[in-house]
């Protein structure tokens, strides 16, 4: 599996910032379905270190999430505003639950493949799932905002 550019380095617009973040915590959760379904104990294997480096991505992922989702919707002069600022309230507590449940797991010494299946199956890690699927659809609906081109100044 390749991964997707480093979530914690910002993209040149929010949009691409937005996706580059969706696209590591997907990335991230994948990989933990497979690494749940392999039964490890401790985190001792290639795919143990591995699971550590996707759920850090992940994490650098969720922080500020939601912040970006702001930018892309204030530049972007998504309308109607008073319906995604409800759904950006929404995308910020889920991503900041979702955080704390990864973060959690990352305390750990070891990442087993029951912990990571019990992260999994967290709620909040779905309700975060579900809410990226459903703003990706929504925003591929929406034309990106065409900035005008930059006029110079006459010498």
């Amino acid at each position: 599996m390749t991964a997707s550019p480093n979530p914690a380095i910002p993209a040149q617009n929010p949009r691409e910032d937005f996706q580059r973040r969706c696209d590591a915590i997907e990335e991230s959760y994948e990989f933990m379905l497979a690494y749940a379904a392999q039964g490890l104990s401790a985190e001792g294997t290639q795919s143990g270190g591995q699971a550590r480096e996707f759920l850090k991505r992940a994490a650098a992922a969720l922080s500020g999430l939601a912040d970006v989702l702001a930018i892309l919707i204030s530049q972007e002069r998504l309308e109607p505003l008073e319906r995604y600022r409800a759904f950006l309230a929404v995308l910020d507590r889920d991503a900041r639950d979702a955080l704390a449940a990864v973060e959690l797991v990352l305390a750990q010494s070891a990442v087993s493949s029951q912990l990571v299946d019990n992260l999994n199956a967290s709620i909040h890690v779905r309700a975060l799932l579900t809410d990226l699927f459903l703003i990706d659809e929504v925003l591929k609906g929406q034309p990106q905002a065409v900035k005008p081109p930059k006029v110079e100044a006459p010498e």
